[in-house]
């Protein structure tokens, strides 16, 4: 890869500990000294005249992403992307988060606010190309798209990859308590998500698209169904399980899971590792019967105000130092090329973050954009599941407590009217 001209470094420290701390795999270790300095993550940048352009415009831009999604420099050592980037660039980031497609995709059609950047899923990359909520990009200006690998670019959900540049990737699995779960990790399947030995402590994904594939898996249905029946089916396994489920979450999962609220979750692997590393007793497992390969990827909204400034942030996102700084941080897999190659050896070996190509061709599905009507289906059917009373027996205890104070009022009733005619008499 051609390295530009004007070699800068930005925040550069010296590299003084003997490994770089990491999110995902350092371990702490006992008896340090503590004047022992740590190693810090640096900022190299190619081509810094690219980053002057907009220095002294006193413009901002509006991104929108994953919670717990982009380095923050939160962890000693490590760079908090966004202030690198307004101290490079003089642009202003205003940085807000989201938890699920569904919300990014309502945030955006009904034009309650304006971004400049989102990072939404394959599926709804699709489905805004469709829209026209998403515009071409300018590759001239994103000229660290080399880094990315051949095998993510031109997928299904972007054919020509006119609109988006991957950012992470990743597979979904279960994360668990492997003290209170004595499974095999080789033997988990999905249905230990349907378990009624662990009732109320069981969470799942509170967005469609991701609890149906699971139960579309379970049922032997591609993930990417539009059939009807199936659809319905896959709807009626969920409710199923609802009177087991304890909440239906997603960033919440970490919380819960981390401080012990529950024993089961479905999670995306690179939260899962992060977590993982936390608390010990934790694991995680990708079901035996296959699961859900995800990308999300970086796009402008049609409605973007700063589009020039939007590609300079997506191309700085790219930059090897920081493409590197984010998989670090938040533990998912890269699709950029440089940023792998910098990842220690066992990251790169770890068969949760980097499954084998048969593991992945033969185990693994993307999500494509179903048809309107589906989606429409979709919604509808969990919408009614999860509006739909709950069937365990708590549905059961304020009518029952109702009906015992009625017959209480009766009976004082009818023991005050007997002992009245008693007086009387």
């Amino acid at each position: 890869m051609n390295l530009i001209k004007n070699i800068f470094s930005v925040s550069v420290t010296a590299v003084l500990g003997v490994s770089m701390l990491t999110a995902c795999t350092a371990s702490d270790e006992s008896g340090t000294d503590e004047d022992e300095e740590i190693s810090r993550q640096t900022l190299t940048i190619a081509d810094t005249d690219y980053y002057t352009r907009f220095k002294d415009a006193g413009i901002s831009i509006n991104v929108y992403n994953w919670g717990e999604y982009i380095s923050t420099g939160a962890d000693e050592g490590t760079l908090d992307v966004n202030s690198e980037f307004e101290k490079l660039t003089g642009i202003k980031v205003n940085y807000t988060t989201f938890a699920t497609n569904e919300e990014l995709y309502a945030k955006l059609k009904g034009g309650a606010a304006s971004y400049d950047v989102i990072i939404p899923s394959d599926y709804m990359i699709s489905k805004m190309i469709r829209e026209n909520m998403v515009q071409p990009l300018n590759f001239g200006n994103i000229p660290n798209f080399e880094y990315i690998m051949e095998n993510f670019r031109c997928q299904d959900y972007d054919p020509q990859n006119a609109y988006s540049v991957p950012y992470t990737w990743g597979t979904v699995g279960i994360i668990y308590d492997s003290t209170m779960i004595d499974i095999a990790p080789e033997d988990i399947d999905w249905d230990l998500l349907w378990n009624q030995d662990y009732a109320d402590q069981i969470l799942m994904f509170d967005n469609p698209r991701d609890a149906f594939a699971i139960s579309e898996i379970m049922l032997g249905y591609s993930i990417n169904t539009e059939d009807k029946d199936e659809l319905e089916q896959a709807a009626y396994k969920l409710k199923n399980q609802k009177k087991i489920v304890q909440g239906y979450v997603m960033d919440e999962i970490f919380d819960k899971m981390g401080a012990g609220d529950a024993l089961i979750a479905p999670y995306y692997a690179g939260d899962a590792l992060t977590i993982m590393d936390e608390n010990e007793d934790l694991n995680f497992v990708v079901p035996k019967s296959g699961t859900n390969l995800f990308i999300d990827a970086m796009c402008i909204p049609v409605s973007a105000r700063q589009k020039e400034a939007a590609e300079m942030y997506i191309n700085f996102m790219c930059e090897p130092d920081i493409a590197y700084s984010n998989i670090d941080y938040i533990c998912y897999s890269t699709p950029h090329q440089a940023a792998y190659e910098m990842l220690d050896e066992d990251v790169r070996n770890s068969t949760v973050s980097y499954p084998n190509q048969d593991f992945i061709r033969d185990k693994t599905t993307v999500f494509v954009n179903l048809s309107d009507e589906a989606n429409l289906l979709m919604q509808n059917l969990w919408t009614e599941m999860k509006s739909a009373e709950d069937e365990s027996s708590n549905r059961w205890i304020v009518p029952v407590f109702l009906i015992f104070c009625v017959i209480i009022m009766i009976f004082v009733l009818v023991r005050r009217h007997i002992r009245n005619k008693k007086d009387i008499f």
